[in-house]
């Protein structure tokens, strides 16, 4: 008998649920873990005015912007050189709306949950064991979570050691996802 998305609202929904408190205390209360991540300009109101003068506004931005033909040119290869070379990303003005953001993230922790379930529903069957739920869901789940911010390192800059971080909070979701499916699996 195989099972519907129907008979796993709650484990999609509680899944979410434990996977958005999990990661309020990785990023809020387990301070050691994400803060040391982020860092200022030591020449932060210049950084600022700089940016400011250029009118930039939201979104992407590389340092040396560059097309794929300009990257064989002498000038570029010396801005590269030179340094610094990154991407800036740029938010419109005005506080951080925090509701706004972890409203997203929550969408964010639904929908890989629905995913789950819905890989979930074809791969595992009515009252299967603990252990089977849980390393199916986990699996889907890992896939949601972890392997994200690899992208980011490869292409951004993003330090390996930040990102190795967040994938290790992505195993922990998985963790939490897989558990929840296992344990709320129809019996």
């Amino acid at each position: 008998m195989m099972i519907s998305l129907a008979q796993l609202w709650l484990p999609i929904l509680l899944s979410a649920v434990f996977v958005f408190f999990a990661s309020s205390i990785l990023n809020m209360l387990l301070k050691f873990w994400h803060a040391p991540d982020y860092h200022g300009f030591s020449n932060e109101d210049e950084v600022r005015a700089a940016i400011r003068k250029s009118n930039a506004g939201a979104g992407m931005y590389m340092l040396p912007m560059c097309t794929p033909e300009a990257m064989k040119q002498p000038e570029t290869q010396e801005k590269f050189k030179q340094g610094p070379v990154g991407t800036v990303a740029l938010r419109l003005p005005g506080s951080m709306n925090m509701g706004a953001s972890l409203g997203q993230w929550f969408v964010f922790c639904l929908l890989v949950s629905f995913f789950c379930a819905l890989l979930v529903t074809h791969a595992v069957p009515h009252a299967a064991p603990f252990e089977r739920v849980f390393h199916m869901a986990g699996i889907a789940a890992l896939m949601g979570f972890a392997f994200g911010p690899l992208p980011n390192a490869i292409w951004w800059g993003h330090p390996w050691s930040v990102t190795l971080k967040h994938v290790i909070d992505g195993v922990i979701y998985a963790l939490i996802t897989g558990a929840t499916f296992a344990w709320l699996w129809p019996a």
